[in-house]
Protein backbone atom coordinates (compact mmCIF):
# COMPACT_ATOMS: atom_id res chain seq x y z
CA UNK A 1 0.00 0.00 0.00
CA UNK A 2 2.91 2.44 -0.64
CA UNK A 3 0.98 5.12 -2.30
CA UNK A 4 -1.73 5.55 0.33
CA UNK A 5 -2.21 9.02 1.47
CA UNK A 6 -3.95 9.15 4.63
CA UNK A 7 -7.07 11.10 4.84
CA UNK A 8 -6.55 11.83 1.48
CA UNK A 9 -8.31 8.73 -0.36
CA UNK A 10 -11.99 8.71 0.69
CA UNK A 11 -13.77 5.50 0.87
CA UNK A 12 -10.76 3.21 -0.36
CA UNK A 13 -9.23 4.00 2.68
CA UNK A 14 -12.23 2.74 4.68
CA UNK A 15 -11.42 -0.42 2.46
CA UNK A 16 -8.25 -0.84 3.04
CA UNK A 17 -7.87 -0.72 6.82
CA UNK A 18 -10.98 -3.02 6.78
CA UNK A 19 -9.44 -5.37 4.57
CA UNK A 20 -6.35 -5.88 7.20
CA UNK A 21 -8.72 -6.27 9.66
CA UNK A 22 -10.51 -8.91 8.68
CA UNK A 23 -7.23 -10.48 7.11
CA UNK A 24 -5.92 -10.85 10.62
CA UNK A 25 -6.23 -14.81 11.80
CA UNK A 26 -7.87 -16.20 8.77
CA UNK A 27 -6.26 -20.12 9.13
CA UNK A 28 -4.08 -21.39 6.83
CA UNK A 29 -3.05 -17.83 5.88
CA UNK A 30 -0.57 -14.87 6.81
CA UNK A 31 -0.36 -11.31 5.57
CA UNK A 32 2.16 -8.31 6.01
CA UNK A 33 1.09 -4.62 4.76
CA UNK A 34 3.35 -2.51 3.75
CA UNK A 35 3.10 1.27 3.98
CA UNK A 36 4.67 4.37 2.79
CA UNK A 37 6.52 6.42 6.07
CA UNK A 38 3.62 8.91 6.81
CA UNK A 39 1.42 6.05 6.56
CA UNK A 40 2.85 4.02 10.15
CA UNK A 41 -0.49 2.80 11.89
CA UNK A 42 -2.85 2.46 9.14
CA UNK A 43 -3.04 -0.91 9.11
CA UNK A 44 -5.54 -2.73 11.63
CA UNK A 45 -5.25 -6.32 12.13
CA UNK A 46 -2.02 -7.54 10.02
CA UNK A 47 2.03 -6.92 10.48
CA UNK A 48 3.19 -3.81 9.26
CA UNK A 49 6.44 -2.44 7.53
CA UNK A 50 7.00 1.03 6.98
CA UNK A 51 9.28 1.85 4.07
CA UNK A 52 11.08 4.69 5.06
CA UNK A 53 12.11 5.69 1.89
CA UNK A 54 8.99 6.41 0.73
CA UNK A 55 6.64 9.50 1.36
CA UNK A 56 3.21 10.06 0.02
CA UNK A 57 1.06 12.96 -0.77
CA UNK A 58 -2.21 13.85 -2.16
CA UNK A 59 -1.26 15.62 -5.33
CA UNK A 60 -0.58 13.94 -8.32
CA UNK A 61 3.31 15.01 -8.47
CA UNK A 62 3.78 13.62 -5.10
CA UNK A 63 2.27 10.40 -5.87
CA UNK A 64 4.08 9.89 -8.60
CA UNK A 65 7.35 11.18 -7.00
CA UNK A 66 6.10 8.47 -4.47
CA UNK A 67 5.95 5.55 -7.21
CA UNK A 68 9.80 6.85 -8.15
CA UNK A 69 10.91 6.12 -4.88
CA UNK A 70 9.07 2.81 -4.85
CA UNK A 71 10.69 1.87 -7.90
CA UNK A 72 14.30 3.64 -7.18
CA UNK A 73 14.08 1.10 -3.85
CA UNK A 74 12.18 -1.49 -5.15
CA UNK A 75 15.31 -4.36 -4.98
CA UNK A 76 15.16 -3.98 -0.91
CA UNK A 77 11.52 -4.10 -0.89
CA UNK A 78 11.32 -6.90 -2.88
CA UNK A 79 13.31 -8.52 -0.41
CA UNK A 80 11.22 -8.06 2.73
CA UNK A 81 8.30 -10.03 0.98
CA UNK A 82 10.46 -12.10 -1.06
CA UNK A 83 8.74 -15.73 0.18
CA UNK A 84 5.12 -14.21 -0.59
CA UNK A 85 2.72 -15.94 -2.75
CA UNK A 86 1.75 -13.24 -4.14
CA UNK A 87 1.41 -9.17 -3.64
CA UNK A 88 -1.89 -7.56 -3.88
CA UNK A 89 -2.26 -3.77 -4.49
CA UNK A 90 -5.19 -2.76 -2.91
CA UNK A 91 -4.51 1.06 -4.02
CA UNK A 92 -4.17 -0.03 -7.68
CA UNK A 93 -0.70 1.20 -8.07
CA UNK A 94 1.60 -1.95 -8.06
CA UNK A 95 4.95 -0.47 -7.02
CA UNK A 96 7.35 -2.47 -6.43
CA UNK A 97 5.77 -5.17 -8.65
CA UNK A 98 6.11 -8.68 -7.57
CA UNK A 99 9.39 -10.65 -7.86
CA UNK A 100 9.29 -13.61 -10.58
CA UNK A 101 7.19 -16.27 -9.63
CA UNK A 102 5.01 -14.12 -7.46
CA UNK A 103 1.19 -13.74 -8.56
CA UNK A 104 -0.15 -10.39 -9.19
CA UNK A 105 -3.47 -9.06 -7.28
CA UNK A 106 -4.51 -5.36 -7.83
CA UNK A 107 -7.62 -4.02 -6.85
CA UNK A 108 -9.41 -1.49 -9.50
CA UNK A 109 -12.49 0.27 -7.94
CA UNK A 110 -13.30 1.99 -11.03
CA UNK A 111 -12.45 3.29 -14.67
CA UNK A 112 -14.11 6.68 -13.89
CA UNK A 113 -10.87 8.52 -15.87
CA UNK A 114 -12.43 6.35 -19.19
CA UNK A 115 -16.27 7.00 -18.45
CA UNK A 116 -15.28 10.91 -17.43
CA UNK A 117 -12.00 12.06 -18.82
CA UNK A 118 -13.62 16.02 -18.95
CA UNK A 119 -12.71 15.32 -15.27
CA UNK A 120 -9.50 14.41 -15.03
CA UNK A 121 -6.26 16.60 -15.83
CA UNK A 122 -3.90 15.50 -18.49
CA UNK A 123 -1.21 14.03 -16.03
CA UNK A 124 -3.76 12.41 -14.08
CA UNK A 125 -4.99 10.60 -16.86
CA UNK A 126 -1.35 9.53 -18.22
CA UNK A 127 -0.56 8.18 -14.60
CA UNK A 128 -3.82 6.46 -14.80
CA UNK A 129 -3.31 4.74 -18.04
CA UNK A 130 0.41 3.71 -17.10
CA UNK A 131 -0.47 2.69 -13.61
CA UNK A 132 -4.20 1.59 -13.49
CA UNK A 133 -4.52 0.26 -17.13
CA UNK A 134 -1.33 -1.50 -17.78
CA UNK A 135 -1.28 -3.42 -14.65
CA UNK A 136 -4.73 -4.83 -14.65
CA UNK A 137 -3.75 -6.08 -18.18
CA UNK A 138 -0.67 -7.75 -16.64
CA UNK A 139 -2.72 -8.95 -12.96
CA UNK A 140 -3.44 -12.37 -12.25
CA UNK A 141 -6.50 -11.31 -10.47
CA UNK A 142 -7.82 -7.91 -10.54
CA UNK A 143 -10.38 -7.16 -7.63
CA UNK A 144 -13.26 -4.59 -8.27
CA UNK A 145 -16.24 -3.56 -5.65
CA UNK A 146 -19.21 -3.80 -8.20
CA UNK A 147 -20.82 -5.94 -11.08
CA UNK A 148 -20.72 -2.12 -12.68
CA UNK A 149 -17.39 -1.60 -12.58
CA UNK A 150 -16.28 -5.43 -13.84
CA UNK A 151 -18.55 -4.68 -16.72
CA UNK A 152 -16.94 -1.18 -17.47
CA UNK A 153 -13.75 -2.79 -16.85
CA UNK A 154 -14.13 -5.76 -20.08
CA UNK A 155 -15.73 -3.85 -21.56
CA UNK A 156 -13.10 -0.93 -21.50
CA UNK A 157 -9.80 -2.67 -20.81
CA UNK A 158 -11.08 -6.06 -22.70
CA UNK A 159 -10.09 -7.65 -18.92
CA UNK A 160 -11.20 -11.29 -19.52
CA UNK A 161 -14.42 -11.30 -16.91
CA UNK A 162 -13.08 -14.84 -15.35
CA UNK A 163 -9.90 -13.11 -14.11
CA UNK A 164 -12.38 -10.16 -12.34
CA UNK A 165 -13.50 -10.82 -9.24
CA UNK A 166 -16.02 -8.75 -7.27
CA UNK A 167 -15.94 -8.03 -3.62
CA UNK A 168 -18.79 -5.43 -2.65
CA UNK A 169 -17.67 -3.59 0.27
CA UNK A 170 -19.29 -3.57 3.98
CA UNK A 171 -20.23 -1.95 6.61
CA UNK A 172 -20.20 -3.14 9.95
CA UNK A 173 -23.44 -2.94 11.39
CA UNK A 174 -22.86 -2.89 14.78
CA UNK A 175 -20.89 0.14 15.19
CA UNK A 176 -23.90 1.84 14.19
CA UNK A 177 -26.94 3.26 16.26
CA UNK A 178 -30.06 3.53 13.65
CA UNK A 179 -32.34 6.48 14.97
CA UNK A 180 -36.10 5.66 14.16
CA UNK A 181 -37.49 8.63 16.01
CA UNK A 182 -37.44 12.62 15.33
CA UNK A 183 -34.85 13.90 12.92
CA UNK A 184 -33.24 17.45 12.44
CA UNK A 185 -33.86 20.11 9.43
CA UNK A 186 -30.96 19.74 7.45
CA UNK A 187 -29.68 17.48 4.78
CA UNK A 188 -26.51 15.71 4.85
CA UNK A 189 -23.91 15.04 1.85
CA UNK A 190 -20.76 13.35 3.17
CA UNK A 191 -17.95 13.79 0.33
CA UNK A 192 -15.35 15.08 -0.82
CA UNK A 193 -15.35 18.31 -3.24
CA UNK A 194 -13.88 16.34 -6.11
CA UNK A 195 -15.96 17.05 -9.88
CA UNK A 196 -17.88 14.04 -9.70
CA UNK A 197 -19.41 14.41 -6.26
CA UNK A 198 -21.34 16.60 -8.35
CA UNK A 199 -22.01 19.45 -5.48
CA UNK A 200 -23.27 22.64 -7.77
CA UNK A 201 -26.20 20.48 -8.59
CA UNK A 202 -26.85 19.82 -5.12
CA UNK A 203 -26.63 23.77 -4.45
CA UNK A 204 -29.39 24.64 -6.91
CA UNK A 205 -31.56 21.40 -6.32
CA UNK A 206 -31.59 22.58 -2.44
CA UNK A 207 -32.85 26.31 -3.75
CA UNK A 208 -35.64 24.10 -4.88
CA UNK A 209 -36.47 22.09 -1.83
CA UNK A 210 -36.46 25.02 0.14
CA UNK A 211 -39.06 26.56 -1.43
CA UNK A 212 -41.65 24.10 0.04
CA UNK A 213 -39.35 23.67 3.12
CA UNK A 214 -37.56 26.96 3.88
CA UNK A 215 -36.20 25.38 7.37
CA UNK A 216 -33.89 23.02 5.84
CA UNK A 217 -30.26 23.67 5.51
CA UNK A 218 -27.29 21.61 3.98
CA UNK A 219 -24.47 20.46 5.79
CA UNK A 220 -21.73 19.09 3.61
CA UNK A 221 -18.06 17.09 5.59
CA UNK A 222 -15.16 15.72 4.02
CA UNK A 223 -12.18 16.94 2.49
CA UNK A 224 -11.07 19.73 -0.15
CA UNK A 225 -14.56 21.10 -0.10
CA UNK A 226 -12.96 24.55 0.21
CA UNK A 227 -12.61 24.43 -3.71
CA UNK A 228 -16.44 24.75 -3.88
CA UNK A 229 -15.73 28.76 -3.37
CA UNK A 230 -18.40 30.39 -1.67
CA UNK A 231 -21.36 29.19 -0.56
CA UNK A 232 -25.46 30.22 0.92
CA UNK A 233 -25.36 30.84 4.08
CA UNK A 234 -27.69 27.65 4.18
CA UNK A 235 -24.67 25.58 3.56
CA UNK A 236 -22.84 24.80 6.77
CA UNK A 237 -19.36 23.35 5.13
CA UNK A 238 -17.99 21.34 7.74
CA UNK A 239 -14.76 19.72 6.30
CA UNK A 240 -13.07 16.79 7.28
CA UNK A 241 -15.17 15.36 10.81
CA UNK A 242 -14.20 12.62 13.38
CA UNK A 243 -15.67 8.72 12.68
CA UNK A 244 -18.31 9.78 15.80
CA UNK A 245 -19.31 12.65 14.57
CA UNK A 246 -20.04 11.43 11.02
CA UNK A 247 -22.17 8.87 12.70
CA UNK A 248 -24.25 11.49 14.72
CA UNK A 249 -25.11 13.47 11.85
CA UNK A 250 -26.18 10.32 9.89
CA UNK A 251 -28.17 9.69 12.75
CA UNK A 252 -29.73 13.50 13.25
CA UNK A 253 -30.05 14.46 9.26
CA UNK A 254 -33.51 14.40 7.98
CA UNK A 255 -32.12 12.74 4.62
CA UNK A 256 -28.31 11.86 3.18
CA UNK A 257 -28.34 12.84 -0.42
CA UNK A 258 -26.11 11.52 -2.61
CA UNK A 259 -25.86 13.05 -6.10
CA UNK A 260 -22.69 11.56 -7.42
CA UNK A 261 -22.22 11.35 -11.19
CA UNK A 262 -20.04 8.59 -10.56
CA UNK A 263 -19.11 5.46 -8.49
CA UNK A 264 -17.58 1.98 -8.60
CA UNK A 265 -19.49 0.98 -5.06
CA UNK A 266 -20.41 4.38 -2.83
CA UNK A 267 -20.35 3.89 0.85
CA UNK A 268 -21.97 6.54 2.17
CA UNK A 269 -25.47 5.72 1.28
CA UNK A 270 -24.81 2.10 2.91
CA UNK A 271 -22.98 4.27 6.35
CA UNK A 272 -26.06 6.23 6.35
CA UNK A 273 -28.68 3.44 6.27
CA UNK A 274 -26.87 1.35 8.62
CA UNK A 275 -28.09 4.68 11.12
CA UNK A 276 -31.58 4.65 9.71
CA UNK A 277 -31.07 7.32 7.96
CA UNK A 278 -33.30 8.05 4.76
CA UNK A 279 -31.28 8.00 1.97
CA UNK A 280 -31.55 10.00 -1.70
CA UNK A 281 -29.43 8.58 -4.36
CA UNK A 282 -28.12 9.10 -7.88
CA UNK A 283 -29.33 6.27 -10.43
CA UNK A 284 -25.22 6.46 -11.81
CA UNK A 285 -23.13 4.46 -11.56
CA UNK A 286 -22.83 1.46 -9.59
CA UNK A 287 -25.31 3.53 -7.00
CA UNK A 288 -28.47 1.78 -7.97
CA UNK A 289 -27.01 -1.85 -7.37
CA UNK A 290 -26.03 -1.14 -4.08
CA UNK A 291 -28.75 1.32 -2.71
CA UNK A 292 -31.30 -1.51 -3.81
CA UNK A 293 -35.52 -1.07 -3.13
CA UNK A 294 -33.84 1.15 0.07
CA UNK A 295 -33.49 4.74 -1.08
CA UNK A 296 -34.95 7.11 -3.31
CA UNK A 297 -32.87 7.33 -6.53
CA UNK A 298 -32.84 10.55 -9.18
CA UNK A 299 -31.29 11.90 -12.17
CA UNK A 300 -27.93 13.33 -10.80
CA UNK A 301 -27.64 15.83 -14.01
CA UNK A 302 -31.19 17.37 -13.35
CA UNK A 303 -31.40 19.50 -9.96
CA UNK A 304 -35.12 19.30 -10.24
CA UNK A 305 -34.51 15.37 -10.17
CA UNK A 306 -32.64 16.01 -7.18
CA UNK A 307 -34.53 18.00 -5.67
CA UNK A 308 -37.97 15.66 -6.28
CA UNK A 309 -35.81 12.43 -4.52
CA UNK A 310 -35.24 14.60 -1.25
CA UNK A 311 -38.33 16.01 -0.88
CA UNK A 312 -39.81 12.12 -2.07
CA UNK A 313 -37.13 10.57 1.04
CA UNK A 314 -38.72 13.13 3.27
CA UNK A 315 -41.78 11.57 2.66
CA UNK A 316 -40.96 8.37 2.83
CA UNK A 317 -38.34 9.10 5.66
CA UNK A 318 -39.94 6.90 8.42
CA UNK A 319 -40.04 3.42 5.61
CA UNK A 320 -36.85 4.13 3.96
CA UNK A 321 -35.25 4.09 7.48
CA UNK A 322 -36.59 0.84 8.46
CA UNK A 323 -35.74 -0.57 5.05
CA UNK A 324 -32.15 0.91 5.08
CA UNK A 325 -31.04 -1.01 8.36
CA UNK A 326 -32.50 -4.38 6.73
CA UNK A 327 -30.47 -3.69 3.42
CA UNK A 328 -27.07 -2.46 4.79
CA UNK A 329 -26.89 -5.64 6.79
CA UNK A 330 -26.00 -7.40 3.90
CA UNK A 331 -22.97 -5.49 3.18
CA UNK A 332 -20.23 -7.76 5.85
CA UNK A 333 -16.31 -7.01 5.78
CA UNK A 334 -16.47 -10.98 6.56
CA UNK A 335 -17.86 -11.75 2.81
CA UNK A 336 -15.67 -8.70 1.31
CA UNK A 337 -12.38 -10.70 2.91
CA UNK A 338 -14.05 -14.10 1.60
CA UNK A 339 -14.13 -12.73 -2.05
CA UNK A 340 -10.03 -11.68 -1.94
CA UNK A 341 -9.38 -14.84 -0.17
CA UNK A 342 -11.45 -16.21 -3.46
CA UNK A 343 -9.77 -13.93 -6.02
CA UNK A 344 -6.21 -14.61 -3.85
CA UNK A 345 -6.26 -18.43 -4.50
CA UNK A 346 -6.96 -17.97 -8.09
CA UNK A 347 -4.33 -15.74 -8.58
CA UNK A 348 -1.99 -17.98 -7.23
CA UNK A 349 -3.33 -21.35 -9.28
CA UNK A 350 -2.74 -18.92 -12.49
CA UNK A 351 0.00 -17.24 -11.73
Amino acid sequence: MLTVVPGGMGGSETYARALTRELAGVEGFSATAFVPSNAVGFSEGIPECAVQSVRTGPSTRARLQAVISAQMHSRSIRREYGAADLVHYPFTVPVPGPAKGQALVQSLLDVQHLDLPALFGKPELLFRRRFYEGAARKADAVITISNFAKQRMVELLRLDPERVHVAYLGVDAAEFSPNLGEREDFVLYPARGWAHKNHARLFDAMRIVRRSHPELKLVLTGGALDALGDLPDWVDRKGLVSTAELRELYRSARVMAFPSLYEGFGLPPLEAMASGCPVAASDAGSIPEVCGDAAVLFDAESPDSIAAGIIEAIRRGPQLSVDGIAHAVRFTWENCKDSHLTAYRAAVHSS
